[in-house]
């Protein structure tokens, strides 16, 4: 059967997350919906990453198996028309070996989160970013961060329901910067654990706004111990962005 990859770019605001759920509106259900209005069958997507409810893609990647061959730019735009009104737009799609899986494949995964940091809320990007009235400290966020980098047991930085058989990662970047009255934190790994992302971002902010310390951000990490994270990020600044292989 001929296994297709799509590049996705989405809006997680209406969203239960990618992965279908019952009774639940979910990324993963309108490609799937979409499919079989074109192709007639319903087959199973399969995502790079399973962004939680609220979180963004500007780079999703995704493959399914069709039974017969179609022509990769007629797929595109097929799943464009019949995926409105859902914030949901394939920007790329391309006919890739039956060995490729969007998920196994990948080795490497990246995350910008956004937060707003002014005394006015947003308007347009309402959503889209994690909105702090208060003053942060980029530079001290980005000390901070690289405390965490390389491999490690991550405990303190994953949701208590986590599924993964092992705390251990390797986080091969974890960035703070300042872009006007944004803070970007930009996170690369092969593959993270649940909330990872959001709890880094949710402790980092405590650092940005001087309760930690760099040492101190480091030593919750040592302690393997979830009650040792800072309160965890909410899903509007989050962003998956890029998918390598």
């Amino acid at each position: 059967m001929p296994r297709y990859r799509i590049t996705i770019e989405y809006d997680g605001t209406p969203f239960s997350g990618w992965q279908v759920q019952p009774a639940a509106p979910s990324v993963q259900g309108a490609l799937a919906r979409a499919l079989e209005r074109l192709t007639g069958v319903r087959p199973m997507v399969t995502g790079a990453g399973r962004t939680d409810a609220g979180v963004h893609a500007t780079g999703q990647v995704a493959h399914f198996d069709l039974d017969k061959d179609w022509n990769p730019a007629k797929i595109r735009d097929a799943l464009n028309f019949y995926l409105r009104p859902d914030p949901i737009a394939v920007i790329e799609c391309a006919a890739v070996e039956p060995t490729f899986d969007a998920r196994r494949s990948a080795v490497q995964r990246s995350y910008l989160y956004r937060l707003l940091v002014r005394r006015a809320p947003p308007v347009l990007d309402r959503h889209r970013v994690w909105w702090l009235p208060v003053a942060l400290d980029a530079d001290a966020m980005h000390h901070a961060a690289q405390t965490l980098i390389g491999r490690h047991d991550f405990t303190t930085f994953r949701a208590a329901g986590c599924q993964a058989k092992s705390p251990l990662r390797t986080l091969d970047r974890l960035d703070v910067s300042r872009a006007g009255d944004e803070i970007h934190v930009v996170a690369q790994a092969r593959s993270f654990l649940h909330n990872q992302v959001r709890s880094l971002v949710g402790t980092l902010r405590l650092a940005g706004d001087g309760r930690l310390s760099a040492e101190d951000v480091r030593a919750a990490l040592d302690a393997k111990d979830r009650a040792r994270c800072g309160p965890v990020a909410p899903p509007d600044g989050l962003y998956l962005t890029r998918v390598d292989y």
